[in-house]
């Protein structure tokens, strides 16, 4: 009996999601002014409730600010439903909400008294017009004793370096949860002709506009709306949703702060325009709070951080070209200063909070980069690379002894921004090979976007004994099947990301026991 209720529910998901392939796929429905060509979404799953979310945008990429997406700037009546089959012939709740034009006609249902642990189906109508259904599911109770949870989490996903064709794969494996941990879009653009495809306005993003429509073309990837309809997600932002290898209100081109708090607002505002977020994530000006803690049952709590929006400035980052990819060695002793921070210190308070708070059986903390001591030798010196947490070792030390001695539950940090995958032990002492790890780390290649050198990096791993695996040259994300006992791990991997039909497949598995952090090789 319960491989047959597996079946049944695995069989309705993926009848529903073979009907929003059905319908995405119809010809001319965008020229004849069809609102959802955005698709939709849904995040920041609670026991109780969800974040639908769809956009208004028959003219995606409209090059008319006062009306973005195509948009007369007046609001404009949403009606949203959401059911408890596939076929939305049971609905259970009902509304109407306004898509306003000072957001760009987002609509963010945030919908509460829902069971726990259920699985339920939504969609969005304007007048005749009805978008595709969702699926979306609400997180267990937190009282609750949960067997299972599979997620996955990827990141880097460049449009102008190759198609979306691993989120179709990550779709086909329907995860109860997707965490996408930054580089979400890519602001810049390329002159270079092995580029796929071609970033909107040809221009780097600085605007409202500019993002707006930046993220609308994302949005309008066959793939990616697939992944969205198919799963509810958690999103945090890293630099490219700004501007590369910014920290806080520093440029990386040493800009004016002032100037660039100006672009900073802007980008948040698109941001939250086109994720799943509640209105409390609604940035303020250049402010905006993503960082929070999702408890699903006792098995698990995800501490979402943000990495970029209250760090210190990059270390002895000097003009002209700045902090941006800038290796610093011995020379650099303000890389050292335990005054500085990556999270900035309010944001570590509260994270340490929550380790003293979590009761969970695991937890996952999910931000952008690489937290392991990586040394790279350059010139036959030792250097670090300024942009992660090599270059704030101090703060990188802070949460580690943090994690020891609130005595956190089976850490385990999850991470992107590299365009490799790696599976790493987090030490206090990484010069020690005895000494024993604090946390296991994952880490996932791109989507998309080109890795750094693998010969040379492999050169350097030899060196770094507390990093268990790397791969640069494979794109993909990472899959995770979670239990009380142990964490597996895919790294999943696409076969060309030049096309948009790639196959798929497991490039290597891991396995973390519960009590003893170190990924290892399944």
């Amino acid at each position: 009996m319960v491989l047959r209720r597996t079946l049944t529910r695995r069989s309705l998901l993926l009848g529903a999601a073979a009907g929003f392939v059905a319908s995405r796929a119809r010809p001319g429905r965008a020229s004849a002014g069809y609102p959802f060509t955005l698709g939709l979404a849904s995040g920041n799953p609670t026991a109780d409730g969800i974040v639908p979310w769809t956009r208004l945008a028959p003219e995606p990429l409209s090059p008319d600010p006062s009306h973005p997406g195509g948009m007369a700037p007046i609001a404009a009546p949403v009606r949203w439903e959401i059911a408890d089959d596939p076929a939305m012939r049971r609905v259970i709740r009902q509304g109407v909400a306004d898509a306003e034009p000072q957001f760009a006609h987002s609509v963010h249902v945030e919908l509460a008294g829902l069971e726990p642990a259920r699985d339920y189906w939504y969609r969005f109508t304007v007048g005749d017009a009805a978008s595709p259904i969702g699926h979306t599911r609400t997180a267990p109770s937190r009282t609750a004793t949960t067997g299972r949870l599979r997620f996955a989490f990827a990141s880097c996903a460049n449009y102008e370096h190759g198609y979306f064709s691993a989120y179709r794969h990550l779709a086909a494996e329907m995860p109860e949860l997707v965490l996408f941990l930054g580089d979400y879009i890519y602001e810049s653009v390329s002159q270079s002709p092995r580029r796929v495809r071609s970033h909107s306005d040809g221009v780097e993003t600085t605007d409202l506009r500019t993002y707006r429509n930046r993220h609308a073309q994302y949005k309008t990837d066959p793939d990616l709306q697939l992944l969205h309809a198919a799963a509810p997600c958690l999103a945090i932002w890293d630099d490219h949703e700004v501007q590369n290898d910014y920290a806080d209100r520093w440029a990386v081109n040493f800009a004016d702060p002032a100037a660039f708090l100006v672009r900073r607002a802007a980008a948040y505002r698109a941001f939250w325009e086109h994720m799943p977020l509640p209105r409390s994530a609604l940035p303020n000006g250049p402010d905006a709070t993503i960082h929070g803690r999702f408890d699903f049952s006792d098995l698990v709590s995800f501490l979402l951080l943000d990495g970029r929006q209250y760090r210190s400035r990059l270390a002895c980052d000097t003009g002209p070209r700045g902090g941006a990819k800038q290796l610093v060695d011995a020379a650099c002793p303000e890389r050292l200063d335990p005054r500085r921070s990556y999270l900035g210190m309010a944001q570590e308070a509260w994270l340490y909070d929550q380790f003293r708070s979590g009761s969970a059986g695991w937890n996952v903390v999910a931000q952008q980069q690489m937290m392991t001591e990586f040394k790279q030798l350059e010139s036959g010196a030792v250097t670090h690379w300024s942009d992660d947490w090599n270059g704030y070792p101090a703060a990188r030390h802070r949460l580690l002894s943090q994690m020891r001695d609130t005595g956190l539950a089976n850490p385990v940090v999850i991470g992107g921004d590299i365009h490799s995958f790696f599976a790493n032990d987090l030490k206090l002492d990484f010069d020690d090979p005895r000494a024993p790890a604090i946390a296991s780390e994952l880490i996932g290649s791109s989507i998309t976007s080109v890795g750094p050198p693998h010969g040379k990096f492999v050169a350097w791993v030899a060196d770094n004994p507390h990093i268990r695996f790397f791969e640069s040259r494979r794109r993909g994300y990472v899959s995770v099947d979670l239990r009380p006992s142990r964490m597996e791990v895919a790294f999943r991997v696409v076969a060309n990301v030049r096309d948009a039909d790639s196959d798929a497949a497991t490039l290597q598995r891991f396995v973390v026991e519960a009590g003893r952090p170190g990924p290892l090789p399944a």
